[in-house]
């Protein structure tokens, strides 16, 4: 296996290390660690002020790119003054010749568009289903621009993409597991868990609504990106026992959501893969999920886990009841088996073979 000099550039909405990257962050760490466990030098681009991770992190000024999570369905294709997104990819444009590959985590139009103009070939790993208009058609025609170039985490992703569904490639996603210690047991007195960014799309709502319902405590981790969505899921549910927990770094939210009798995914949209779920169940906990985008690819109904339909609170609330009849250590099992960075990593080093090889005959006939 050759080595590889590998470029992965971060999202532009901020820097490494901050959450607001959310999932894109956790699988960039992933990435980095299992590629380069297989030998490869792996650099990354990201805004200024990021973590250090990998060989080396290109800090790159600029202005931050608004998350098209937070737009609207028509909304226009937009960059703010001085983007970071724009400095990144010129930094992309200047150093191309010193990589062999460059891994675009980025959703957004800008990398798309650029890719037929790079002479490196770059992979673009979608890290959120679809919803934006403008967007879609853009990723439609990379994908037929160049062909094999683009991956999602999921089939429920991929699905939302119905243009190019099938000329997409699944990746799922990875974790370190050795980073992830099992417990056996739940703590007494029980609580449930929740993970995940605090913002309309996330369903917190609901979580407060199964804490009202249940009279179990729900200990919450995340960026607390909208507090509105907070306030409003306590007016609603002042009964609800909730408590927020903070943004926590990987080494301390597996020590503590590793106690929780389950870890609750109520999300109102397709997530695109659901990386808190293998987190969730590394540590041993079982998640009860809608049966929503990825984690209903993740949560094996009744053995690492439940799967409820989507915006069933009642059935979430039988869900909780029914936790004694999960194993926690199949749930581990399950992430060792499929989700650990050496296993994402072969998948994507596969992917990068492919497009090399076929990069390079597509210079060799022009």
């Amino acid at each position: 296996m050759p080595t590889k000099r590998i470029l992965i550039c971060s999202t532009p909405v901020g820097p490494l290390g901050s959450g607001v990257g959310g999932g894109v962050e956790l699988t960039l760490h992933s990435l980095v660690l299992g590629l380069s466990g297989r030998g490869h030098h792996v650099e990354v681009v990201a805004p200024e002020g990021s973590l250090h991770v990998g060989a080396r992190v290109h800090q790159i000024p600029g202005s931050y790119q608004v998350s098209s999570q937070t737009e609207s369905r028509d909304a226009a294709i937009a960059m703010p003054p001085s983007p970071v997104l724009g400095a990144m990819w010129e930094w992309v444009r200047l150093h191309q010749q010193h990589y062999d590959i460059v891994l675009n985590l980025a959703y957004d139009w800008l990398p798309w568009f650029l890719t037929p103009f790079l002479q490196v070939p770059v992979a673009h790993l979608v890290s959120m289903a679809s919803v934006n208009d403008a967007m879609d058609v853009a990723l439609t025609e990379l994908v037929v621009a160049r062909p094999g170039s683009v991956a999602v985490h999921s089939f429920a992703q991929a699905e939302t993409f119905p243009a190019v569904t099938e000329r997409l490639r699944v990746l799922g996603n990875g974790i370190a597991v050795e980073r992830y210690d099992l417990h056996a047991t739940a703590d007494e007195p029980r609580t449930l868990g929740f993970i995940g960014r605090i913002s309309p799309e996330k369903g917190i709502d609901d979580v407060f609504a199964v804490a009202a319902a249940t009279g179990l405590t729900v200990k919450a981790w995340g960026l607390m990106q909208h507090p509105s969505c907070w306030q409003a899921a306590q007016a609603a549910f002042p009964t609800a026992s909730v408590s927020y927990e903070g943004f926590l770094p990987t080494d301390e939210l597996q020590f503590a959501i590793g106690g929780c009798a389950a870890v609750l995914m109520t999300p109102k949209w397709v997530e695109a893969f659901g990386n808190v779920a293998i987190e969730a169940m590394a540590c041993g906990v079982p998640v009860i999920a809608y049966r929503r985008g990825g984690p209903a690819e993740i949560v094996i109904d009744g053995e690492t886990g439940f799967l409820v339909e989507p915006d069933d609170v009642a059935g979430l609330v039988d869900a909780v009841r029914r936790l004694s009849e999960i194993d926690r250590a199949v749930c581990r099992q399950q992430v060792v088996e499929r989700y650990s960075t050496d296993a994402m990593a072969m998948r994507v080093d596969a992917w990068f073979d492919d497009l090399i090889r076929s990069n390079r005959r597509a210079d060799a006939s022009s």
